[in-house]
């Protein structure tokens, strides 16, 4: 009696997308990639980045200068870049004022001498030598006074220069300081736009890169749904004929002999034949 044997195989149409998807699928994967469009890029300085780190270098010791001139005002002769021009002029005229009050206090003493009968006498040449000697003294405290009073004047200055030179030196950092930090904060942020922007552009390079993939892995995945039985299959039948008595009678022999042949083991088919 025939034997009949039936599979289930798939519908020419579905062993047909299977062949399409392996085509595309060689054809797809022997196109390289743009490697170089989807590597990672890191974002430029910004102009203001670059400006604030010129600045920054530029800028170091500039307050040095101003600190020069500042210990140059407190040395030991720093006042003398204060001392008024005039100061000779003033000490000459108010000694010369000094020197005709003290004529006319001189005069005086002849005239008071002669009103009391006393001129060219004794007691005037007294008078005369007291006055002289008080004037000479009087004359040197005024001179000693108005060099103290130049000195302390030009000192005053001399200090007020000084500290207008370190608040100069101090000024000009924090000024540096604060642009380089306001070009350093605007420039990262224009830097951190850019970078964005870089980073947009790689995505959206990989997703044009990998779509072809993507679609083709969604095909892929139906068609072998379709393989894996979801989808209708057509039946074949093969029809084996029965064995004649001559492989009957083989295949007993082989079942015996591999029972009690006691050596290597022989199988054979149902058709007689040597497996």
């Amino acid at each position: 009696m025939a034997i009949e044997q039936v599979q289930n195989l798939p519908q020419q149409y579905v062993t047909d997308l299977g062949v399409d998807y392996g085509k595309q699928l060689a054809g797809l994967t022997s196109i390289p990639l743009d490697t170089a469009r989807l590597a990672p890029q890191v974002a430029a300085q910004d102009p203001m980045q670059q400006q604030a780190a010129s600045l920054a270098a530029s800028g170091v010791g500039s307050y040095q200068p101003f600190l020069t001139q500042a210990g140059a005002y407190s040395g030991p002769t720093g006042y003398q870049s204060f001392m008024s021009p005039y100061q000779q002029d003033i000490i000459d005229t108010t000694l010369a004022d000094f020197d005709k009050q003290a004529a006319k206090d001189m005069t005086g003493i002849g005239l008071l001498a002669a009103q009391t009968g006393n001129l060219g006498g004794g007691r005037e040449g007294v008078m005369r030598s007291e006055l002289a000697s008080q004037s000479n003294l009087d004359r040197a405290a005024l001179l000693a006074t108005l060099r103290q009073q130049g000195f302390n004047t030009s000192q005053n200055l001399a200090n007020r220069a000084f500290d207008q030179q370190r608040n100069l030196a101090g000024d000009i950092t924090d000024f540096q300081t604060a642009d380089i930090n306001q070009l350093g904060r605007l420039g990262g942020l224009q830097q951190i736009q850019a970078q964005a922007e870089l980073d947009a552009q790689r995505e959206a390079n990989r997703l044009e890169a990998f779509e072809p993939y993507e679609r083709l892995g969604t095909y892929g995945s139906g068609v072998a749904s379709l393989f894996s039985g979801n989808a209708p299959f057509g039946n074949q039948s093969t029809i084996t004929p029965n064995p004649t008595p001559l492989q009957t009678a083989l295949g007993t022999a082989s079942v015996l002999s591999g029972i009690f042949g006691g050596g290597q083991n022989k199988y054979y088919n149902r058709d007689g034949t040597e497996k």
